[in-house]
Parts: C-alpha cells; sequence; structure tokens
C-alpha cells in the first residue's frame, strides 16, 4: 500500500510518498480502507519537530502522521462485535499515540470509530474527528443551558464546531473572528461577534461562565479579565502557563485549564449523532489529493484556513 512516511522532522519536502506492507489487525482493531483524512494543525507542527514528534508519538523513525480518518472496513479482528467488513467508518485513531492515518489502509482500535450516518460524506465525516472531539470534550462536560461563552477563533477547525456545539448545548455564544467571517460564524449561531482587528474583547465583554481559548498568552490572560467569578476557560495550545496568568487567575477565582483531546468511542457516537440530526456540520475549505500532502500541510501553517482541510485517498 502507499503510505506518507517521515523519516525525520523537516519541511514538507520530507514528507514522502512509499510503498510499505499494509498493516496487520490485532484482536479488537478494524483494518479501513481509508477513503479522506483530516489534517489539523498538530500534523505540521509534529512533522516540523523532533521533539514533538517524541512526544506525541514516540522516539522510534520513520513514523506516518495523522490521525484522522474515514472509510470502509475491510477486515476485523477477532473479538470486534462493533464492525462488520463493508461498514462506513470514521474516528480519530490513537491520539496520543500513532494513528499511521496518511495511508491507504489504517488498523484502528474499534472503540475508537463509529459509523457515518447516512447522508454524511467520506470527506465530512473525516473532518468530523480530532478538531470537533476536542470542542466536544472541551464543551460538554462545562456548559449548560444559558451559559454565556466565549469562543475565541470562531472560524478554524475546532472554532467552528465549538460554536455548533455550545448552541446545541443551549449556551448563548459570542465568537472572534475576523470581519471578514462575520457572515460564516454566525451562521453556525453565534449569538454575537467581535472582530478581534478591530475591537478588544476584554473591553467590550464581562461575567462570562466560560471561555474557550485557542492562543494562550496575551488573549488568554485577557480572557480571565472577562470570566465571572468561580468561571473557567480552557486552553488548548500548551499547559505552560505563565506566572502572570496563574496569578491573575487566582486574583479573579477563574480556573484554567488545559486540556488534551483523547480518542474516545462514547464521543465519537456523540458526534455520529450530532451530524445525523443535524446539530454540526463541518465546513470544508480547502481539499486536496493523497499525492499534494504537503499542499494540505502549507494551507494549514498559512493561518487563513477557514473549517477544515480535507485530503482524499
Amino acid at each position: 500500500m502507499k503510505a506518507i512516511v517521515l523519516e525525520q522532522a523537516g519541511g514538507v519536502e520530507n514528507l514522502l510518498i512509499k510503498e510499505i506492507e499494509k498493516p496487520t489487525i490485532k484482536d479488537h482493531e478494524v483494518l479501513v480502507s481509508v477513503k479522506a483524512i483530516s489534517v489539523n494543525p498538530v500534523d505540521y507542527k509534529v512533522r516540523g519537530n523532533e521533539a514533538v514528534i517524541d512526544m506525541i508519538m514516540g522516539n522510534e523513525r520513520p513514523v506516518i502522521l495523522g490521525w484522522d480518518i474515514a472509510g470502509i472496513v475491510t477486515e476485523t479482528g477477532s473479538k470486534v462485535s462493533k464492525f462488520q467488513k463493508g461498514d462506513l467508518v470514521f474516528g480519530m485513531v490513537n491520539f496520543v499515540g500513532r494513528g499511521n492515518a496518511y495511508a491507504e489502509f489504517v488498523a484502528a482500535p474499534e472503540n475508537h470509530l463509529a459509523k457515518i450516518p447516512d447522508g454524511v460524506s467520506f470527506e465530512e465525516a473525516a473532518a468530523t474527528t480530532l478538531a470537533a472531539l476536542t470542542a466536544l470534550q472541551v464543551l460538554q462536560p462545562r456548559v449548560k443551558k444559558g451559559d454565556k461563552v466565549l469562543i475565541h477563533a470562531g472560524s478554524g477547525g475546532v472554532g467552528h464546531f465549538a460554536i455548533q456545539i455550545a448552541k446545541s448545548l443551549g449556551a448563548f455564544v459570542i465568537t472572534t473572528s475576523s470581519a471578514k467571517n462575520k457572515a460564516f460564524v454566525m451562521s453556525l449561531g453565534s449569538d454575537e461577534f467581535i472582530d478581534y482587528r478591530s475591537q478588544n474583547f476584554e473591553e467590550v465583554l464581562s461575567d462570562l461562565d466560560f471561555v474557550f481559548d485557542m492562543f494562550n498568552g496575551d488573549i488568554l490572560l485577557n480572557s480571565i479579565k472577562v470570566v465571572k467569578d468561580g468561571g473557567t476557560i480552557i486552553s488548548l495550545p500548551t499547559p505552560d502557563f505563565s506566572e502572570d496568568i496563574h496569578a491573575l487567575a487566582k486574583e479573579h477565582n477563574v480556573d484554567v485549564q488545559f486540556l488534551m483531546v483523547q480518542s474516545n468511542e462514547k464521543d465519537m457516537e456523540t458526534l455520529a449523532g450530532l451530524l445525523e440530526n443535524g446539530s454540526i456540520k463541518p465546513h470544508i475549505s480547502n481539499t486536496f489529493n493523497f499525492n499534494n500532502m504537503g499542499k494540505a500541510h502549507l494551507q494549514l501553517e498559512s493561518g487563513r484556513t477557514v473549517g477544515k482541510v480535507v485530503v482524499t485517498v
């Protein structure tokens, strides 16, 4: 089978298409013929840094990047009960760890996958994995009906799912984005929009129940100022919060946490249900073929992607 192999960290030129052996499956795994792959910022961050590869995937080389897949089950392990040959499935495989998604076939634990609902394409299903799981795992345990929620970067991969999921939970949703993306984020259900280029959100907002931060740094620091006493902020990029952030959070009695998404069967089933009933719909702004994985990475690295980037196999 064809796979995109990374022998050492570096630029997109290090993503090499090679012919390798098809993976064998364990008792609780299924073999998936991959039809679509979702690409995320973590993909290019891992690709470009040996230390990050070690942290996420271990120190054995080469590696096959990627975690988000949609495809068809072609083989099942002896103890698999959830799927059978021919099922259409999607999921985030083995995150944190080796997902090996950049390949024509992937061996995936059955409890990392869900069936693709009728009417949902492989591309849409692949897009509704890591980013959607992140939004779900951040919001579902913490946000309730009537909460005032600020979602930063609402037009991004995680952000555009977060708006939809927060609305499905009954929250009042405020989001930041550039002015050109206002119509898009409002179409997702956002109740209030802030143009981060012309407005300082910390000057117009207050008494929020929850903030979903994608940036850390000054944006996280200023987010603490707009959360009510006893409120919560979840930040994605790094658990390494500065002393200023810890001090301000303590002063305002705001709970600031870091979250790393995890593969989870129940959450994948929840996403399948939300796709099926129309509560969420992925926005795919760019689609590339397998031979152009490098271009997919460069598109994401540009920082100008609205919604998701998908690669077809």
